[in-house]
């Protein structure tokens, strides 16, 4: 795989996407692939430049797979900075009810909060040795405000807390949102950094995960402090949020004003569609159905890619990707057939 690249990584052809103008070559974006992707697009063993790394951190490996996919960044975490949760089942998927390490005001004022300067940031300074040039860094979150408290809380009993508590439903939100706008501002100050990916679940199939009017009282206000501190780093500020959004879009681009969108449905609203209508006012990023991906044969998404490149390709804000990240249960060769949409036209230029 190694072999077929051409293509020199180059962020600025990320930035013109994240601005809504139009890139000097076809541009990839995707949040994150998985392990074995990694492994099979570099022939190198993930866990050989260490065994003690942890997911998210900076790994050569890694970057080299971004590199050779095609990608001129590599996503990462800032640091390991999180909110620690009881230990629950996982299995292919987990409870949104399981949180419960916070239950009432005692339990709030007893629990151990994090404290994003007493983390270590200093891959994001070392990663400046080892990225190919022309590379940056995005710098991903411990999740969101919204997915941090569910962690904490639990869904249904977060619900119930917003009738029953609202005071300390609020005090809950603000303690996890002052410590995510902390670990932005510090991860944002790097000049190996490029972009910077907000990630927080807001909604589900048809709708969002709390009403709009709960999410813009107690979390898109933390969210535009988040932003604010990323812009005030003179860098772009990427939404990584699924769901149906559709009632909180104004939201996202004109208060939050973040500068692209990420993660998208067919059966919610197909790319194509959502990049005419809100092209123009924020960039879109991947889109490409992750159950389109791993139900249809390579050539049908060679054409679907294809179409959705030319019908940016004079409007431009749009980087072709997956609609979500890239799970193992993806065909490799499904990914390399979208992939390869952006070599072919390499080849053509």
């Amino acid at each position: 795989m190694g072999q077929r690249v051409t293509r020199k990584p180059d962020f600025e052809n990320l930035l013109k996407v994240l601005r809504r103008q139009i890139p000097d070559r076809p541009t990839l974006f995707e949040f994150f692939l998985n392990g074995p992707f990694y492994e099979k697009l570099t022939g190198r063993f993930l866990g050989a430049e260490g065994k003690d790394w942890k997911w998210g951190a900076f790994n050569p490996v890694v970057t080299e797979a971004f590199r050779v996919a095609g990608y001129d960044y590599v996503t990462v975490m800032g640091s390991q900075m999180k909110f620690e949760t009881p230990d629950i089942e996982r299995k292919a998927t987990i409870s949104l009810n399981a949180g419960s390490a916070i239950t009432d005001r005692e339990s709030f004022e007893s629990y151990r909060w994090p404290d994003a300067d007493a983390f270590d940031y200093s891959s994001l300074e070392s990663a400046k040795d080892s990225l190919p040039a022309g590379m940056k860094l995005i710098v991903y979150g411990p999740c969101g405000v919204l997915e941090n408290v569910i962690s904490l809380v639990g869904f249904e009993r977060l619900c119930m807390l917003l009738a029953d508590d609202a005071d300390l439903a609020k005090d809950i939100f603000d303690a996890v949102g002052s410590r995510l706008v902390r670990y932005y501002e510090i991860c944002a100050a790097f000049d190996t950094v490029g972009a910077l990916i907000v990630n927080d679940d807001w909604g589900f199939k048809t709708a969002t995960m709390l009403s709009p009017a709960d999410l813009r009282r107690y979390v898109f206000g933390w969210t535009q402090e988040i932003v604010k501190a990323i812009h005030k780093a003179g860098k772009p500020a990427i939404l990584h949020s699924c769901g149906n959004l559709d009632r909180v879009m104004d939201d996202i681009i004109d208060d939050m004003n973040f500068d692209a969108k990420h993660s998208f449905e067919d059966v919610i609203i197909p790319v194509e569609q959502a990049y005419d209508k809100w092209g123009g006012r924020i960039a879109i990023l991947g889109g490409i159905d992750m159950d389109f991906m791993c139900r249809s044969t390579p050539e049908q998404i060679r054409q679907r890619c294809e179409a959705m490149l030319a019908k940016a390709a004079t409007r431009g804000g749009y980087a072709l990707g997956t609609g979500n990240s890239v799970p193992e249960y993806v065909p490799y060769c499904n990914y390399l057939a979208m992939i390869d949409c952006i070599r072919t036209k390499d080849a053509v230029k």
